[in-house]
C-alpha cells in the first residue's frame, strides 16, 4: 500500500514538527492563479504559527533546481506548490537525507516514485482523491530472467535484472511496446481526480479551525460552485444590529451570473465580442457573425434562434463584495492575476510580476487588482482577434491525429503568446471557435498542437497541446508523454522546462521532423 499524507496526519506535522524545530521553511510557488491561490492560505497559516518562511517562485524546473541549490544549506523544509509531483523529485534534486518535502501539486498523474517514497517525500492529497497507483510490486519489483536480445525484433523486450520496471507502467501510466518496425504509443488512462492545491490549503486551515473568509475566498477563485456551506457558515448573519456586518466588511455571495468575460468591468458589446462562447457561437470573425450580434443585442430573447443557449449564459458563480463599490467575481480575480503574472511591459526584477499578481489576492490592494483586470482585457481583445485571423486565414489545418496552428512572427501580439498561460488560453479559444465553424465531424474530435514564437534571436518556439473540445468533463492531456518520445526519436532539440508538461519549447529548425514523430506516434 503507498502512502501519502491525507490531512489528520498533516496536521500533525504541521503543528509540531516545524514549529518545534523552529526551522524556517522554503516555499517554492509555481506561477499559475491556483498556486498563488493555495500560497496566500498557506502564508496565513505559516503566520499564525509563527513559522517562518522564505518565498521563491520558480516558473519551471531550471528555476526550480537553482532555488533549491541556492537554499539547501539554509533549510531542511521545502513546500511546494504546483511543482515537483510529476517527476522524480530526489532524482532532480539529489537532496540529503534528512532534507523533508511537502509536496502540493495539481498537476497529474504523479510520479510513483514521490507516492512510495515516505521518508523525505510528504505529498499533500486531499481526502475524496483516489490516486489508484499501480501497486508496488508491478512497478519495483526485480526480474530474474533476462530477456534474450537477439530475440525477434517483433518481440518486446523486457529490462534487465532489478531495474526500475518504468517502460512498462511509466510515470504517465503510458505503455511503449515494440511491434514489427514501428514504434506505436498505447496510452493507458487511469482515471484521476485531479483536485486544485487551494482547496487542498483551505480543507487543511478548515481542519485546523484555521479558516478565513479570506481563505475561502481564495478557494473559490479556483474552484466555482462547490461548498456552500462554508459561504453560509462565513457570510450569514442575522439581521439583527449586534450580528450585522459593516459594510466595508468583505462579502462573499453565492449567485447566478452570465457568462461573459468582466462585462462588469466594461461594456457589455465588449464583452460579448471577447468571451469564447458567445464568440465561437456567434462566429463573430465573420460579416454574418457581426450581424447576428447586432440582431442579438437588438432582441435579446432571440438568442436561441442565433445559435446561443441562454441556458448557457447563465452560470453558478461566486462574487466578493468590498462595501458598495467594488464587486467582483471569481472569473474576475482569475483573468486579472493571470495577466499580472504573464504582463509583457518589464518593470524591474523577473519577480516582480509574481509578487504583483500575489498581492492582487489581497483586499487591500484594489490598485493592483484593477491593474490586472485593465491587462486582462488587452489580452482578451488580443485573443479574440488572432482567433479571428486565424480562422480567415485557415491556419488551423489537420495533420491527421491532431489539429495545428502556428503563429508566424510578425503577427500583432505574438510576445504575448510566447508566455504558457496566455497560449494556453489562445489555444483553447481557438479550440473551440474552429469546432464551431468547420463541417468536418472529424476534426471536431481532434486535439490541438499551437506553436507560438518563443525566442527570435535563439531561434526557439513554444508549443502546447491541448485535449479535443468535447462536452465530458474529464478531459486527459497526454501530449507531455508524447512529446518526450518524438523528441527522443527524432534528437530534436526541445527543453521541458514548464510544470505543465503538455508545454514544451523547440528549436525551430526542427519543427518539421518533431511534428513528423509526433504524426506517426499518434497515428
Amino acid at each position: 500500500m503507498y502512502q501519502y499524507i491525507r490531512f489528520g496526519t498533516y496536521v500533525n506535522i504541521f503543528n509540531t514538527v516545524i514549529p518545534l524545530f523552529l526551522q524556517r521553511v522554503l516555499l517554492l510557488v509555481a506561477s499559475d492563479v491556483d498556486a498563488l491561490c493555495a500560497c496566500k492560505i498557506l502564508q496565513a497559516l505559516f503566520q499564525c504559527d509563527h513559522v517562518q518562511y522564505t518565498l521563491v517562485p520558480v516558473s519551471g524546473w531550471q528555476e526550480l533546481e537553482t532555488a533549491f541549490l541556492e537554499h539547501k544549506d539554509q533549510f531542511k523544509y521545502f513546500v511546494l506548490i504546483n511543482c515537483g509531483a510529476n517527476v522524480d523529485l530526489l532524482e532532480i534534486l539529489q537532496p540529503e537525507e534528512d532534507t523533508l518535502f511537502f509536496v502540493c501539486d495539481s498537476h497529474r498523474p504523479i510520479n510513483v516514485v514521490n507516492v512510495y517514497n515516505d521518508t523525505q517525500i510528504k505529498l499533500l492529497v486531499k481526502q475524496g482523491d483516489d490516486l489508484d497507483v499501480p501497486a508496488y510490486d508491478d512497478i519495483f519489483r526485480d526480474e530474474e530472467d533476462e530477456e534474450d536480445d537477439s530475440g525477434d525484433e517483433s518481440d518486446v523486450s523486457e529490462p534487465s535484472e532489478k531495474r526500475r520496471r518504468f517502460e512498462e507502467v511509466c510515470f504517465c501510466y503510458f505503455i511503449v511496446k515494440r511491434r514489427k518496425t514501428k514504434q506505436l504509443l498505447h496510452i493507458v488512462y487511469i482515471i484521476i481526480i485531479t483536485t486544485f492545491s487551494a482547496m487542498v490549503m483551505f480543507d487543511l486551515a478548515w481542519i485546523m479551525s484555521k479558516d478565513l473568509n479570506d481563505m475561502l475566498w481564495m478557494k473559490y477563485v479556483t474552484d466555482i460552485g462547490i461548498l456552500q456551506r462554508h459561504v453560509s457558515r462565513h457570510n450569514h448573519r442575522n439581521e439583527d444590529e449586534e450580528n450585522s456586518l459593516s459594510i466595508d466588511c468583505m462579502r462573499i455571495a453565492f449567485e447566478y451570473d452570465l457568462r461573459l468575460a468582466l462585462y462588469q468591468h466594461w461594456s457589455l458589446y465588449e464583452s460579448l465580442c471577447n468571451t469564447s462562447y458567445t464568440s465561437a457561437s456567434l462566429k463573430l470573425w465573420s460579416v454574418q457573425g457581426q450581424k447576428r450580434l447586432q440582431e442579438f443585442l437588438a432582441d435579446m430573447g432571440r438568442a436561441t434562434k442565433m445559435g446561443l443557449e441562454m441556458k448557457d449564459l447563465r452560470v453558478q458563480t461566486f462574487s466578493i463584495h468590498f462595501g458598495f463599490k467594488n464587486k467582483f467575481s471569481a472569473s474576475d480575480i482569475v483573468y486579472a492575476t493571470a495577466s499580472l503574472m504573464e504582463n509583457i511591459e518589464k518593470e524591474g526584477p523577473e519577480t516582480t510580476n509574481f509578487i504583483k499578481a500575489l498581492d492582487s489576492l489581497s483586499r487591500g490592494n484594489l490598485d493592483k487588482l484593477h491593474q490586472g483586470l485593465d491587462l486582462a482585457k488587452k489580452q482578451l481583445r488580443a485573443i479574440q482577434q488572432t482567433v479571428a485571423s486565424c480562422i480567415c486565414t485557415n491556419l488551423v489545418i489537420s495533420q491527421g491525429p491532431f489539429l495545428y496552428c502556428s503563429l508566424m512572427e510578425g503577427t500583432p501580439d505574438v510576445k504575448l503568446f510566447s508566455k504558457p498561460v496566455s497560449l494556453c488560453l489562445l489555444s483553447k479559444y481557438l479550440l473551440k471557435s474552429f469546432v464551431c465553424s468547420t463541417r468536418n465531424k472529424r476534426c471536431k474530435l481532434l486535439p490541438l498542437i499551437m506553436a507560438a514564437p518563443m525566442d527570435v534571436e535563439q531561434g526557439t518556439v513554444i508549443m502546447v497541446g491541448i485535449p479535443p473540445e468535447t462536452e465530458s468533463s474529464d478531459k486527459k492531456n497526454f501530449f507531455g508523454r508524447a512529446f518526450e518520445k518524438a523528441a527522443d526519436s527524432t534528437n530534436s532539440r526541445t527543453l521541458h522546462n514548464h510544470f505543465d508538461m503538455s508545454i514544451i519549447e523547440l528549436k525551430t529548425e526542427d519543427r518539421s521532423k518533431f511534428l513528423d514523430a509526433l504524426i506517426s506516434l499518434l497515428s
